[in-house]
């Protein structure tokens, strides 16, 4: 088991690392994302879309919290963007995280990705297993703290910074303000049931399907496993049964063919001009969400506008040729303006 978290130092650092965690998580959905042939792959797109989203909005919980307990939240490190492969931020190191187009080697990484704890897993913080286990012990830590210090000490940041409102479309999440243990311990049950489904062993993330509003939504992690199975689960199912429920259609055949892990093309050539484009998009992307998490919160909004930028210049990316039948894709590329900013 990891040392616990036993300073307000301790709990802001970890903190920090749910930020890098959550963010580690958007370029490969984003990717998976803007290959899909939405026509022939509709089911695909909800899915993959509706995850992203949440995963914005866990984000932006995570700033919140790093903010209640006086804080900074920090995007403008070019630590947040180390290339790819990489391993999730202070994670267990077996976790490989790549840029692929949507199909099975992609589902199978969202599935180790988004594992739940097993009911009886300890809380873990640096080498966690999971993401649920490395909340847990932000959990403990939280707990622990304000039993010592109390509240008023532990939740010391300016209320000002809370995020609580984005317009985060293809999700049923909430995202509110944190203020005291019983707004914190609410944010990260929200985080850990949207990944994994209620209760440790449970399906469903206590949500509303967005998309089909008759039947609720299941965590991240059953929602791949819907895609990898071509059924949707239903109620009565569990994790040892399985989905049941209707039939869901994928095409892994309708996919745009990026290579895996693009390196950034020649310079002066057309590729790399879009891939230089594509990069200095999401690193305004990433402007915008630190300006939102550090005192602007009204910066959010106009951050998803930056988001349908992005969305055009990946697809654009992936319909030029790369060699082998492969195309192009983006990189994720630090750069010298985000490094200037560190």
């Amino acid at each position: 088991m990891s040392a616990r978290i036993a300073s307000i130092e301790d709990l802001r650092e970890h903190l920090q690392w749910a930020i890098e965690l959550e963010h580690a998580t958007l370029p490969p959905y984003l990717v998976a994302l803007y290959s899909i042939d939405a026509e022939r792959n509709p089911d695909a797109v909800q899915v993959v879309s509706s995850v992203f989203a949440e995963e914005m909005i866990h984000l932006a919980l995570a700033a919140n919290l790093l903010n209640a307990v006086g804080g900074q939240p920090r995007l403008d490190t070019p630590a947040i963007l180390p290339g790819h492969p990489r391993t999730m931020p202070h994670g267990d190191r077996s976790l490989e995280l790549s840029l692929v187009p949507f199909g099975p080697e992609a589902l199978e990484m969202f599935l180790r990705l988004e594992q739940p704890a097993p009911p009886e897993a300890p809380a873990e913080g640096d080498g966690y297993e999971t993401i649920g286990q490395f909340y847990s012990a932000i959990e403990e830590g939280l707990r622990d703290l304000c039993a010592e210090l109390g509240e008023a000490a532990v939740f010391s940041g300016d209320p000002a910074y809370q995020v609580t409102a984005g317009p985060f479309a293809h999700s049923s999440g909430k995202l509110t303000a944190v203020a005291d243990l019983a707004s914190a311990l609410a944010a990260l049950e929200e985080i850990v049931e949207q990944g994994e489904g209620t209760s440790r062993g449970g399906v469903w993330d206590g949500d509303q399907d967005v998309f089909h509003p008759d039947r609720n939504e299941v965590g991240h992690y059953y929602r791949f496993q819907e895609l990898a199975q071509g059924r949707r689960y239903q109620r009565g199912d569990t994790p040892r049964t399985g989905p049941t429920g209707d039939k869901l259609a994928v095409d892994f055949t309708a996919v745009l063919p990026m290579r895996r892990n693009p390196r950034p093309a020649e310079a002066g050539s057309t590729v790399r001009a879009a891939q230089d484009q594509f990069d200095t998009t999401y690193r305004g992307l990433l402007a915008q969400l630190q300006l939102a998490f550090n005192g602007s919160p009204q910066a959010l909004g106009p951050s998803i506008g930056t988001m349908y930028g992005l969305k055009a210049q990946a697809q654009a990316l992936m319909a030029m040729p790369d060699g082998d039948g492969t195309t192009a894709g983006p990189t994720f590329a630090p750069g010298d303006d985000l490094a200037q900013n560190s």
